[in-house]
């Protein structure tokens, strides 16, 4: 992107600026290409790996991201805190290591395309979720989203470690790994 010269007008700059939801699509597109590319260079015969007992699994914590991309919709729907029919416990990860990670592609696609679909001006409107222990508040949903793109990469950091911990290679994440160093 070019310089604005000093004839270059205040409006025409934000003219020509992605929208809030696009500079969101773009981001979390980036970051979800990213922990593909942790999840995938996990060691599928480690997934039961739990580096101490309060700990989740691999499995487990890679599961979270599938789970995430749920919670995100039903969110963004308005429907947090109703329990979804005939569910009462979240779903458990697949035994398949390659199933998990088919899974988060097809959740994240449809969480991809349900953001798209909505309106600008939606996400300026409020959602309930979490303010503190077992209490609700208004959240924009712009900022619901942002949270959960934050905390996907929280995760993604998690998994990082226990991928050290299975002997895996880290991959680049933002920067030059001990095991994918830039040349």
């Amino acid at each position: 992107m070019s310089t604005p010269t000093r004839s270059t007008t205040a409006s025409t700059v934000i003219a020509n600026q992605p929208s809030p939801k696009q500079l969101f699509l773009d981001a979390y597109h980036r970051e979800h290409l990213t922990t593909m590319r942790v999840l995938r260079s996990y060691p599928p015969d480690k997934l039961d790996l739990r580096p101490h007992p309060r700990c989740k699994t691999a499995r487990e914590l890679a599961w979270i991201f599938v789970l995430e991309r749920g919670l995100g919709t039903r969110v963004l729907k308005g429907e947090f805190g109703a329990v979804p029919s005939g569910a009462s416990s979240p779903p458990q990860p697949p035994e398949s290591w390659d199933d998990l990670l088919a899974a988060l592609e097809k959740v994240s696609d449809e969480y991809a395309a349900f953001v798209r679909q909505l309106p600008e001006y939606e996400l300026y409107g409020p959602v309930k979720f979490m303010v503190g222990p077992k209490k609700l508040g208004d959240w924009r949903r712009i900022d619901f989203l942002w949270f959960l793109l934050h905390d996907q990469i929280h995760h993604r950091g998690q998994f990082s470690v226990y991928l050290r911990m299975a002997d895996g290679k880290v991959p680049s994440i933002y920067g030059p790994s001990g095991d994918e160093p830039w040349t």
